[in-house]
């Protein structure tokens, strides 16, 4: 072997290698498993929680405005000389003469000054805004974390669904590549009875046209199984090529239905954003009192110190004051019935608010509810139909093989059968995706 020829196929080994080791292995997780990584990469659940960050802040600069303000400012002042004439009261002379009648006169000339001040203030009232201001944002903060949550469980039940989703498409990927295995060795029975002419041809052109349609549902399995397992990987966080196995076992629970009215309590006590309503109009509500508070005077308590120097006229270096401000804006008498008016319209939208939220808590609940039912149903009735369509496909070949039905009987056995597995495994997913939605109205999703 030539040392060129050894050396093509030591690459070729080595870039086999590097594919390999970068080939995504499949990932096998439970449906518990999923939702905690979906719950960690959800971009919905980041931008959730920034809003209570917002509304934490927001609280944090309610209170920043209780703090004393302290303020510094400083000049200096270029002037144009002007002329400064200051009439001064004159001494009485030492000798003992009477001074003059009228003061004198002194003119300064004035080029420049400079000055400096600072001055504190500290709120001591106003109108009881602080209070009512600090409450409602609490209030606002702790609806903000319910609509986080009311969000996490809306992720929770996505998630779910597109678990179910990735089960029912690759179960029905496998299902239809065991029944185009069966087409497939079909075909060659039926070609090797045809050719000893134990077979008619039509026969054999009804087999390979089963295969055909067997082949086209495949190529349409594996195409859902390829987009559900996109979706699914951006929704965990994970490359968009990797393969995930869902557990079977995930599905072999089924929890009990109870009753549509219990569902309902649960549902009216639980339920994220019923309480963050609830909250909202405390909220509101303090918002009138805000409203109302501006008929207030407001004090503070004040703190100056000022510097200042004008050359040839006058230094003034320590001028301090401190004292109480009082403020009082008269036009709020009747400025502020309009903000009243507001805040009281914004309480009765929040209660219409909740009289809707409850509807739709009722519809949402009880449709939940029955299309759980429905599918725990359907289970019983698709188990049922797999044990009649294997019944019915074994005795549709034993009368084959007896010539005793035709092979268009014997193909529509084949396709019942395999139909009704994949509906049976559908409905278990079916099911569970169904009471978890039941659990995320009722506000109990985990």
């Amino acid at each position: 072997m030539s040392i060129n020829k050894r050396n093509g196929i030591a690459v070729l080994l080595v870039l086999l290698s590097v594919v390999q080791l970068h080939a995504q292995a499949p990932v096998s997780l439970t449906v518990g498993e999923a939702v905690q990584m979906s719950l960690k990469n959800s971009k919905s659940l980041k931008l959730s929680q920034s809003n209570v960050d917002l509304a934490v802040l927001n609280t944090r600069q309610i209170k920043d405005s209780q703090l004393p303000s302290f303020s510094v400012s400083g000049s200096y002042l270029r002037l144009n000389s002007p002329n400064v004439s200051l009439k001064l009261g004159q001494q009485a002379p030492s000798n003992g003469e009477t001074p003059p009648a009228e003061p004198g006169t002194r003119d300064i000339h004035v080029n420049q000054a400079m000055y400096g001040m600072a001055s504190a203030a500290l709120p001591l009232f106003a109108g009881f805004k602080f209070k009512y201001s600090l409450e409602a944002s609490k209030y606002l903060e702790q609806a903000a974390k319910l609509d986080v949550e009311h969000d996490r469980e809306a992720v929770i039940q996505n998630t779910v669904a597109a678990y179910g989703n990735l089960y029912k498409a690759r179960k029905a990927v496998e299902l239809v590549q065991e029944s185009l295995k069966r087409e497939q060795e079909r075909v060659a029975q039926f070609t090797n009875r045809e050719q000893n002419g134990l077979l008619a041809r039509n026969d054999l052109m009804k087999a390979k046209l089963q295969e055909s349609n067997a082949e086209l549902a495949l190529l349409d399995a594996e195409n859902d199984l390829k987009v559900t397992t996109v979706n699914m990987d951006l929704m965990l966080g994970l490359p968009e090529n990797t393969d995930i196995i869902p557990d079977a076992a995930s599905f072999a629970v089924l929890a009990e239905a109870g009753t549509v009215a219990d569902w309902e309590q649960k549902a009216i006590q639980y339920r994220k954003d019923l309480t963050a309503n609830g909250i909202r109009q405390k909220a509101a509500n303090d918002n009138i009192k805000i409203a109302k508070a501006d008929k207030y005077p407001s004090l503070a308590l004040t703190g100056g110190y000022v510097a200042l120097s004008i050359p040839g006229l006058a230094t003034i270096p320590n001028a301090m004051n401190a004292g109480l401000g009082v403020k009082y804006d008269v036009a709020s008498l009747w400025k502020s019935k309009t903000k009243i008016e507001q805040a009281r319209t914004q309480v009765s939208q929040l209660q219409t608010a909740e009289s809707m939220l409850l509807d739709q808590v009722h519809v949402e609940v009880n449709t939940a509810y029955y299309n759980y039912v429905l599918s725990v149903r359907k289970i019983d009735v698709y188990a049922k139909a797999v044990e009649q369509a294997d019944e019915n496909y074994r005795i549709t070949k034993n009368k084959y093989d007896n010539s005793l039905v035709t092979t268009t009987e014997l193909l529509d056995a084949d396709v019942a059968q395999v139909q009704s597995r994949i509906n049976y495994e559908a409905a278990k997913a079916d099911a569970l995706v169904a009471y978890k939605k039941l659990e995320q109205v009722s506000g109990l999703i985990q």
